[in-house]
């Protein structure tokens, strides 16, 4: 589970519905007219730009968001080291028994394993990551899409109350709560913008450029230990991959 993101999301609309209750009756910020149109009419639009498996899979992808299990890439040194090691001692095909949980890795390790050439695993591998992103960025699209849409279908929606509201303008007693209806929906159009979709596509690409970075890792670690570097080699470059201050904490441990 991902703190950040529950936190965020809970603390964001704790305080949102703090403030309609301080405004008195919190009833007053619901209406299903306008909450059908902002919330269904962005969502059917949405679909328009996509097929039906990306739309419906975006639900999957959102998920992503709340709950991802992700390596530490210390730990991805640590692995390709060892690796490394073993190769050195046992050759390629000692890397067949090794243990290996990250499902590219294990790509990586069996690509080298069957004794492809550096090129042929180097595409591979290369190949892999582009249509990850690719999939990734459609993820990514969908909620910037509908970061987009809402907002604009809550002024469609307010748009719509105002001429509703101008129709009856002979009872100005219906005026002010025609006004409050109209603007629910561009309320509405925020609050999932804002508070929903945009946060999420942002959290979604942070989480794609962390996978990203631990699979190149891999795919460099791989091709080292192919080339038959020494292992303390490959590890004093992958540390590249680290963050400076996890890079000065692991030289002053050593």
């Amino acid at each position: 589970m991902d703190l950040a993101t529950l936190i965020g999301i809970i603390g964001a609309f704790a305080f949102v519905v703090m403030a309609m209750f301080d405004g008195g009756d919190p009833a007053i910020f619901f209406n299903v007219p306008s909450l059908l149109i902002v919330v269904c009419g962005s969502l059917f639009v949405v679909m328009m730009k996509f097929n039906i498996g990306q739309f419906f899979g975006s639900v999957k992808i959102a998920a992503k968001a709340f709950m991802f299990r992700i390596d530490k890439p210390d730990d991805l040194i640590e692995q390709a080291v060892a690796m490394a090691d073993s190769a050195r001692k046992g050759g390629f095909l000692a890397l067949e028994e090794v243990e290996v949980n990250n499902s590219f890795m294990r790509k990586a390790v069996d690509l080298l394993v069957d004794g492809h050439d550096a090129e042929v695993v180097r595409g591979a591998l290369s190949k892999d990551i582009v249509l990850t992103i690719e999939r990734h960025n459609v993820g990514i699209d969908i909620f910037r899409k509908l970061g987009d849409i809402a907002p604009a279908m809550g002024m469609i929606g307010t748009l719509i109350g105002l001429v509703a509201m101008l129709n009856n303008m002979d009872d100005p007693k219906s005026i002010g709560p025609a006004m409050a209806i109209a603007l629910l929906t561009t309320l509405y159009g925020a609050i999932i913008a804002n508070m929903m979709a945009l946060p999420i596509a942002d959290k979604l690409e942070l989480r794609m450029n962390e996978e990203m970075l631990n699979r190149r890792l891999i795919m460099d670690a791989v091709l080292a230990i192919q080339d038959g570097q020494n292992p303390k080699v490959i590890e004093g470059f992958l540390k590249n991959y680290l963050k400076e201050t996890a890079r000065t904490i692991d030289a002053l441990k050593e």
